[in-house]
């Protein structure tokens, strides 16, 4: 099986088949799609367009279907409200208490109001539960504090109550005194607690409630709860009010939930004439609850009416509130007017407050139209306003070492709530009327920040030149003017105000803004007012409110401290820049990024800035933009060294490639070449950024070509063989091989197709010379795998540039074929089965190498078939090679007989068998006795796909009938022995 000489045999390709085509409109792989018209099911290539379906109503419904998974692939996702699943995790991992009082409009949600519009208006109104984790996250404290109660282990006894016997005698009066005693007559305080511990605690009343509630154990479930609510009258701690508030009233919101589910059980129970229960409607009316359901609710209302402190009786009554709706209709209004007049009996101002916003609250989810009880709270609060300012509160407030701003913010919580409930049910001569009203009030910047939180935007902008002298006027006596600033910008920055008011809001704040010298109160308003500039402003503006940014916190170092503002501030004019081009060019926009000196934040600045400007599709041309942003790219590739780690590289990579590829020098194509050469130096950390200016300059030769349509002058040769350089030179810096070998293959096919004949074989040589550096595995989707089958891809690729790469004067016949056979022979193992593959196609590229005409050219390059034009000297040579691959392979085969890879043998001689059918002259006896041997070795196993060796058989039967392949009517009754 050794010393076969090939010869290959001449095919004409010259001969033309007729192609049939058609025109499609559609392409042919978009994804099939199921279509719904009047009933019946169709399918569709196209996508409906789901915009312009909503503006044009349609009775085509479409459902996408993926058919290879119908029926198996069905989300299973139950959330079909629209939250995203971080978000329900979020919810199910909340704590046991937050997760039962976060479901508060649910516990409303069996009152259905019959004016729509208060439907509508109720989902206007923050939520509670957002609200609440404001205010723990905010309203924190390092003091110790405490709890009385008689159902927590720990404390010291600080009451004991021993009733003597025959006293009581009455049922009535002994049920009564229960709510005033304790278990085990004594009341324990714990002290010295962490706010942690503190919250602990407060939890676990709660899951003693819960468990004394499933016990049947309902007088001392009450007790707990009317323990927490005594909680509420406790000041002590006077900055951690608002949190304490939230965490006990959430307990009175699961105890309000499980009396109403109890009651709802009792009215729904059998009763007299019905065989079974009745459910109650959502909607139910007093006169559908059964007499023990309503005597069972009024014994509630009876217990709680006999607690004898103020604040535990309201509060739990307020708790319960929604249970009235067991004992008669419509009467919420007189029940919410009684208890608003009873907590102007709470002398603390504090106090009092929050129990207005309670009952807001409670109020305001049983869903009633009428808002008058919302705004005789905020009334009955405004008479009180004064005592805010009294001279005990300041003693009371100094021996609490809190200062009054800090008392005052104590009441934004609770303030909030009342006024954004009055806001959404108000008509706008109401809320006018509440504004006079607050007007009218001295010291009222509370009131007026309480008013530019709750209000809608559109109102606060309609006023806003009222708003902004009553800003102006007031004094930083109690409440500073820069929340009043911060609350007023948030709201026009929502909404926009009357033009012709704009630029007398612009001027009052910067005259405050310059006056301004306490850096904190400087940034805190900036970082609002700057989104309003940039929205309704041009950038000279901006450009003079980022001036004074730096000017205020630059000679001092102060912006150490205001990374967090800064930053903001960044992000803000990236988002809402209407013209981001005046954005980069302006004259503070590059020193107030130097401001960041810690080099993380500073690269995490410059990434957002080149997201936002990643999201505009405009080509960048204007050359001080080009100039800004190489600066911010080159912040952010300074940062990256042997430590970084890969996705970090990877990010900032394209962030840069992503904007080189948008500067655009428009025809002056040498600028654009420089530029790229310029990038290659600033970003020589980033391989991905080279491969892109690699794949930008192929591009920038190739974009040449088209404009000389093929034919280069003088001047053009020598841009396109700079380009070729640049590439040249730029790939050995890689460090993948496989990338590299890519590039080289590409670059060469670039300069071949613009006639750069030297730089093409440079390309091509010098990936030869790679070819064995290869290394064994790549890591592909962060798994391990042999690299030999993509090896095999390029080599092919590589094998069809060959063909039309005409040989070099300088060096002999087919050099760089001898080249790439060369690289094979020290890149691979002898015996290989990717080896012979490779070699397979080998004996195609240099059997076609010999024909007159090749297939395919490259457009004015003249290819060896011009060059040679069969030449039998040429045509020997190639033989020549052809019969050492064709030993090589019968050598292979040998060995796979030798090692009893028998299954492996039959299909490479096969393969073989059909390569000299097709490739080789087999009027050659040799050759035609070696093409039978290869066909009987191929049938000792049942391994060929028989459909295809019957496709062989018809193809060399038909041949037969030629006069040219006489041969193969010998060669078929060799075969077929």
């Amino acid at each position: 099986m050794t010393d076969i000489e090939w010869f290959e045999r001449p095919v004409n390709y010259k001969i033309k088949k007729t192609l049939y085509l058609e025109e499609v409109i559609e392409h042919p792989l978009k994804p099939v799609t199921v279509t719904m018209i009047d009933g019946r099911c169709g399918t569709k290539r196209n996508l409906i367009n789901i915009n312009s379906s909503l503006r044009t109503p349609s009775p085509v419904q479409t459902v996408s279907i993926n058919i290879g998974s119908v029926g198996n692939n069905i989300s299973s996702h139950s959330s079909l409200d629209g939250s995203d699943p971080l978000t329900q995790f979020m919810k199910e991992e909340m704590d046991p208490l937050s997760r039962m009082a976060s479901n508060e409009l649910n516990y409303s949600a069996n009152i259905i109001a019959d004016d729509k519009k208060m439907k509508d208006k109720i989902y206007n109104v923050e939520p509670w539960t957002s609200r609440r984790v404001t205010v723990l996250n905010k309203y924190t404290t390092l003091e110790k504090l405490s709890i009385e109660t008689s159902f927590l282990p720990g404390g010291e006894k600080i009451v004991m109550k021993v009733q003597p016997s025959g006293f009581l005698v009455d049922k009535v009066k002994t049920r009564l005194e229960q709510l005033d005693d304790f278990e085990d007559d004594s009341v324990r305080q714990m002290q010295g607690l962490t706010q942690q511990e503190y919250i602990i605690r407060i939890e676990q009343l709660n899951n003693e409630l819960v468990h004394a509630w499933n016990s049947d154990q309902r007088v001392k479930a009450l007790k707990i709860v009317i323990q927490c609510a005594k909680l509420l009258v406790d000041t002590s701690v006077i900055s951690f009010y608002p949190s304490k508030f939230v965490l006990i009233t959430d307990i009175l919101e699961i105890f309000g939930k499980l009396v109403y589910k109890r009651l709802k059980i009792k009215a729904e129970c059998i009763k007299p004439g019905f065989k079974a229960s009745t459910s109650l409607p959502d909607n139910f009316t007093s006169d559908m609850v059964s007499e023990n359901a309503k005597e069972t609710c009024q014994n509630w209302f009876y217990k709680i009416a006999s607690i004898r402190e103020l604040v535990p009786r309201l509060y739990v009554e307020m708790a319960i509130i929604k249970a009235y709706n067991f004992l008669t209709t419509n009467e919420f209004n007189t029940v919410l007017t009684r208890i608003t007049r009873m907590i102007r009996g709470i002398g603390d101002p504090l106090v009092a407050v929050y129990a207005r916003c309670y009952l807001c609250r409670v109020g305001f989810a049983l869903r009633t139209s009428n808002p008058d009880f919302v705004k005789e709270n905020f009334y009955d609060f405004i008479n009180t306003y004064r005592q805010l300012f009294s001279q005990s509160t300041k003693y009371d407030l100094i021996k609490q070492n809190i200062c009054l701003h800090s008392y005052l913010n104590l009441y934004t919580p609770a303030l909030d709530w009342i006024l954004q409930v009055l806001a959404v049910t108000a008509s706008d001569s109401l809320l006018t009327e509440v504004f006079t009203r607050c007007k009218q009030e001295s010291n009222n910047a509370l009131l007026l920040n309480t008013i530019l939180h709750s209000f809608k935007p559109i109102y606060i902008a309609s006023h806003s030149l009222e708003f902004i002298n009553l800003i102006e006027m007031s004094q930083d006596t109690g409440y500073p003017q820069c929340h009043l600033y911060r609350s007023l910008g948030e709201c026009l920055i929502q909404e926009r105000p009357p033009k012709d008011e704009c630029q007398s809001v612009l001027n009052t704040i910067w005259k405050y803004m310059k006056n301004l010298k306490d850096s904190i109160r400087f940034m805190y308003v900036m970082e609002i007012w700057i989104q309003f500039i940039v929205i309704y402003f041009t950038a000279s503006e901006i450009n003079l409110f980022l001036g004074e940014i730096i000017n205020h916190l630059g000679p001092s170092r102060e912006f150490e401290y205001f990374y967090p503002q800064l930053q903001n501030i960044i992000e803000k004019l990236v988002a809402d820049a209407q013209d981001f081009d005046s954005i980069l060019t302006m004259d503070n926009f590059l020193p107030l990024i130097n401001l960041f000196q810690k080099e993380s934040i500073k690269v995490e600045i410059c990434k957002t800035i080149v997201q936002g400007l990643n999201k505009q599709n405009s080509l960048i041309i204007d050359p001080i933009m080009i100039n800004a942003l190489m600066f911010i790219m080159k912040i952010m590739h300074d940062t990256v060294s042997a430590l970084t780690v890969e996705d970090e590289k990877r990010q900032i990579g394209q962030l840069i490639c992503n904007l080189i590829q948008r500067i655009d020098y428009n025809r002056d194509f040498e600028k654009q070449l420089n530029f790229y050469v310029e990038a290659r130096a600033a970003f020589h950390n980033l391989d991905i950024v080279h491969v892109q200016l690699v794949q930008y300059v192929n591009r920038l030769s190739i974009d040449t070509r088209k404009i000389v349509r093929g034919h280069h002058t003088r001047r053009t040769s020598a841009f396109v063989r700079a380009c070729a350089a640049f590439c040249f030179i730029t790939i050995p810096s890689l460090t993948i091989v496989y990338t590299k070998l890519q590039l080289y293959l590409l670059s060469g096919q670039v300069a071949l197709l613009n006639q750069c004949y030297g730089q093409a074989d440079a390309c091509f040589k010098a990936a030869l010379s790679l070819v064995p550096e290869m290394p064994k595995s790549l890591d592909i989707d962060g798994q391990n795998k042999s690299s030999e089958p993509y090896l095999l891809s390029y080599l092919s690729n590589f094998l069809s540039t060959l063909l039309v790469v005409p040989d070099s004067p300088e060096h002999g016949v087919l050099y760089l074929m001898r080249g790439l056979l060369n690289a094979v022979q020290r890149c691979f193992d002898h015996n290989n089965k990717i080896k012979s593959h490779l070699y397979l196609r080998v004996l195609d590229l240099l059997s076609t190498i010999t024909q007159e005409t090749y297939l395919y050219h490259v457009d004015k390059v003249d290819s060896n078939d011009k060059l040679y034009g069969s030449d039998h000297k040429f045509v020997n040579e190639v033989n020549k090679m052809c019969s050492k691959v064709f030993e090589e392979l019968l050598s292979y085969l040998k060995h796979l007989g030798s090692s009893n890879q028998l299954d492996k043998q039959s299909i490479l001689a096969f393969e073989l068998f059909v390569c000299m059918i097709i490739r080789a002259d087999l009027t050659k006896p040799s050759l035609l006795h070696m093409a039978v041997n290869l066909w009987n070795l191929s049938q000792k196993r049942n391994t060929v796909d028989s459909k295809f060796k019957l496709k062989i058989l018809e193809y060399i039967m038909k041949k037969s009938q030629l006069q040219q392949f006489q041969h193969f009517t010998d060669m078929l009754k060799e075969m077929l022995k």
